[in-house]
């Protein structure tokens, strides 16, 4: 890393600790409004505004210019919330009024089995409650995380993830080969495991997803059938309140009885994750490479 960029990192994060200050007198609503506000305005002259639009006529075809840029800035808006619920995010996870959990059931029939599974999601709504919330229902989880350049907010998100977790006994790693020894070693500690899995894979299996073959990580799923771990579809959407909802679906089984290869249980997964995406597209991060 060079000097100069690492000035600029610096300047960018100052920045933001700057615009947090300055929003103290404000509630905790007005204040997420404006910086939700703010990313839309400045999202319109950022280069991921067209990788975004892009994307989404790929999803929705048939949709005018109109609606897609309704889409986008409502995803900008998404990203808006996150960043500012991310820097208190361990008192968000207290305010039983603003997580809606569905899908108990299905919860309380793994703490019986008493097995580890892998719990999977998207990037969608507020994707960082999901490893905090399952730590202080005593899920003990682990998670991959992507490693940010920017050293000085890498560094702070990472913070606010692990002050967030009620015990030790959950972690997030940087994705590498230190993160699948240790999700392994977590897994043989009878730990959980928690993946986005809607991003571009690079080292992947391609893939079929909206009707398009991309790169897509399977990885999990040879970890799935070689330990019988159920998959666990992690449902995650923001309300119109601005509430979060998260909801627990069916577990998926694959194991080595089932006969179905990991490319065709991913598509069985990509089909789950597609029809959240359909059903709530404003809370989508639209701004991914994800067809290229």
């Amino acid at each position: 890393m060079t000097f100069f960029i690492s000035i600029r990192y610096l300047l960018e994060f100052f920045l933001f600790k700057i615009i947090i200050f300055l929003l103290f007198p404000f509630s905790k609503k007005m204040s997420s409004k404006i910086i939700s506000n703010a990313f839309v305005f400045l999202g319109k002259y950022s280069k991921y505004n067209k990788i975004a639009k892009n994307n989404c006529k790929m999803v929705f075809p048939n949709f005018n210019e109109k609606e897609i840029t309704k889409i986008i800035n409502s995803s900008w808006q998404n990203l808006g919330h996150n960043l500012f619920e991310l820097t208190f995010l361990k008192k968000l996870l207290k305010d039983k009024h603003k997580i809606e959990i569905k899908g108990l059931e299905v919860l309380e029939k793994i703490k019986k089995e008493n097995l580890p599974v892998i719990f999977f999601s998207i990037h969608s709504s507020n994707w960082e409650v999901c490893v905090p919330f399952l730590d202080q229902n005593n899920f003990k989880t682990g998670a991959i995380y992507r490693h940010i350049n920017n050293f000085f907010f890498n560094r702070y998100i990472y913070k606010q993830r692990t002050d967030a977790l009620k015990t030790n006994d959950s972690f997030y790693t940087p994705k590498g080969k230190v993160s699948a020894k240790e999700i392994l070693e977590g897994v043989i500690n009878s730990k959980n495991i928690f993946l986005l899995v809607d991003q571009k894979d690079s080292a992947g299996t391609e893939v079929n997803f909206f009707g398009k073959k991309v790169k897509t990580q399977t990885g999990f799923l040879k970890i799935a059938r070689k330990y019988k771990l159920k998959l666990i579809p992690m449902k995650n959407i923001r309300l119109p309140n601005n509430k979060l909802q998260i909801t627990f679906e069916q577990p998926l089984l694959h194991n080595n009885d089932d006969e179905v290869s990991d490319e065709k249980k991913m598509l069985e997964i990509n089909s789950i994750i597609e029809k959240w995406i359909r059903d709530n597209p404003d809370n989508w991060f639209w701004q991914h490479k994800r067809f290229n």
